[in-house]
């Protein structure tokens, strides 16, 4: 089973599908959002007969798979290799930022290429949602916390991020620079999350292939960092570092144009393809 919200017209339709087959869930929750999570919505889709909900035949693409979360909460340098790349030492705690709410964008739409942007890059990551009210987890229950997984494209301006001062969140939040989905998969369908196997390609070019095998804090550490210093809410996105590859470690330094086609992909998780587009 896996959750998205699909494109109708104006409407956007939340949705269940097994076995490759989109079912319309309107008539059973409003939204896959905070709410959704916080009511249990996941232990209501596992009772539910989905072969009696209407099926959707077809639609106008992926809306962000999960809408509304109260904060983006962003891993840094969480993969040995791409803190090696960027030259930086093993953090011996979890790297936090945050993107905006308003970042997120449906896994094929185009990735904007801001006025003023000059190293427009890519950052594939395995992103988590919290399922329930989160506080000071510890680390044998924390991973209860997760209601399920997604892929996460954490599109970044480096000079905004890294030579304008301040916070990385200025090169991280612009509008459409954090895509997610298509697909939420339950956390109950994984089983090993520790294990997920990442790419990204660029133009057909492999940029980036890891594992979150590589993960220098597990998921779990990282729920239970968090939550140390905020409380997890139901729908908050949790995205967990990116592997080496990116563009801003390359030598010499590779950023995306308008025009270049994104394609990231998680196994098991499904797959997402953006083209670079001017933004006027």
């Amino acid at each position: 089973m896996k959750l998205c919200r699909l494109r109708k017209g104006e409407a956007i339709v939340p949705s269940v599908v097994v076995d490759d087959i989109h079912h319309d869930l309107s008539s059973v929750v409003a939204d896959i959002d905070a709410d959704f999570f916080q009511s249990g919505g996941l232990a209501l889709l596992a009772n539910l007969d989905i072969a009696t909900l209407p099926v959707i035949a077809e639609h106008d693409g992926f809306a962000p798979c999960v809408t509304k979360p109260s904060k983006i909460l962003c891993i840094g340098l969480n993969y040995h290799d791409h803190a090696k790349e960027a030259g930086m030492d093993i953090p011996k705690e979890p790297v936090v930022f945050f993107k905006a709410p308003s970042s997120l964008s449906g896994a094929n739409d185009p990735i904007p290429f801001p006025p003023g942007a000059t190293m427009l890059d890519w950052e594939i990551e395995l992103a988590i949602v919290v399922g329930r009210r989160t506080k000071r987890a510890m680390m044998d229950t924390a991973m209860d916390a997760i209601a399920g997984y997604m892929v996460l494209n954490d599109v970044s301006e480096r000079n905004w991020q890294l030579m304008r001062g301040g916070q990385w969140a200025k090169g991280k939040s612009h509008d459409g620079f954090t895509p997610i989905g298509p697909y939420l998969v339950p956390a109950g369908s994984v089983e090993s999350p520790d294990a997920f196997d990442l790419s990204l390609k660029v133009n057909g070019e492999v940029m980036q292939s890891g594992s979150t095998a590589d993960f220098i804090f597990d998921l779990a550490s990282v729920i239970v960092h968090l939550s140390e210093f905020m409380t997890l809410e139901p729908g908050d996105i949790i995205t967990t570092g990116t592997p080496a590859g990116v563009g801003f470690g390359m030598d010499p330094k590779t950023f995306l144009k308008p025009g270049d086609v994104v394609e990231t992909s998680i196994a098991g998780l499904g797959t997402q393809t953006q083209t670079v587009a001017a933004e006027a």
